[in-house]
């Protein structure tokens, strides 16, 4: 599997070029960035939550995005009912983990999710996968504790037992899969200062996902391409607020030359 800035600019391209849908089953707090991302890098979001419709929403959508964020039961199991029509027709999945670790209802949804319809990619800071695995591991409400390579053994874990890609974002963000471990090295310490870049790194995912038929090289790609955008937009922002217009801009005008003049990635 070759991942280099010529594969994530192909990448790109193809999502330009195709526009495939995103249906996103998202939290309030970034249903409006997640969606203005996806647009600027040139997917189609659809933000649709419905029990009642997520299986009809799904059928047209090029990936399926599910993040726990803001859970209530009729989410939960709207957010089932859509990954049971998604696997059922070949349509990837990534699975965001909000928060898992800070509830026990947050936790047991998320293992509940994954038992059920394994995802595709599972993208999820350090303290959320280790809380996967083991009970004792926190969360600060939805803000990592740990740094992203203590939860190396957790992310194998959940990939062997679940077949699923899992990206672990941090300071450098890991992808792995089976024997594939990836590490991503770009990003800017003003990203976690804006709210929900991790929900969107997962709307990205799927995005890539829809053009990409290797989850790993999803998962790489789209870890590369918002880390870059940000490093971009910080360049040129004065604090977090002007970090999130400048982010959307970065990424509607990112560029070949840039990719490949920034790319930190170890494959």
């Amino acid at each position: 599997m070759k991942i280099d800035a010529e594969t994530i600019w192909a990448d790109v391209l193809k999502i330009r070029a195709r526009a495939p849908l995103v249906h996103n089953i998202t939290n309030y707090v970034v249903m409006n960035s997640s969606a203005n991302a996806l647009l600027a890098l040139g997917a189609s979001p659809v933000m649709a939550h419905a029990e009642e419709e997520v299986a009809d929403m799904v059928k047209l959508a090029g990936a399926l995005v599910i993040n726990i964020g803001t859970l209530s039961p009729r989410w939960v199991e709207a957010m089932a009912r859509a990954a049971r029509q998604a696997h059922a027709l070949g349509i990837p999945i990534v699975l965001d983990p909000v928060g898992a670790g800070a509830t026990p209802y947050r936790t047991e949804t998320t293992r509940r999710l994954i038992a059920e319809t394994p995802p595709t990619i599972l993208r999820g800071n350090a303290s959320e996968i280790m809380a996967l695995v083991a009970a004792e591991a926190l969360t600060k409400g939805v803000d990592s504790t740990a740094s992203s390579d203590t939860a190396l053994e957790a992310a194998r874990q959940l990939s062997l037992a679940h077949g699923c890609t899992v990206c672990v974002s941090g300071a450098t963000d890991y992808v792995l899969a089976e024997d594939t471990l990836i590490r991503v090295h770009n990003g800017h310490p003003l990203m976690p200062r804006v709210t929900g870049l991790g929900c969107t790194a997962s709307a990205l995912c799927g995005a890539f996902a829809a053009v990409n038929d290797s989850p790993p090289a999803a998962a790489a790609h789209a870890m590369a391409v918002l880390g870059i955008a940000g490093e971009l937009a910080a360049a040129c922002s004065a604090g977090p607020g002007s970090l999130q217009v400048n982010l959307l801009d970065a990424l509607y005008n990112l560029s070949a030359e840039q990719i490949a003049a920034r790319l930190q990635l170890e494959a």
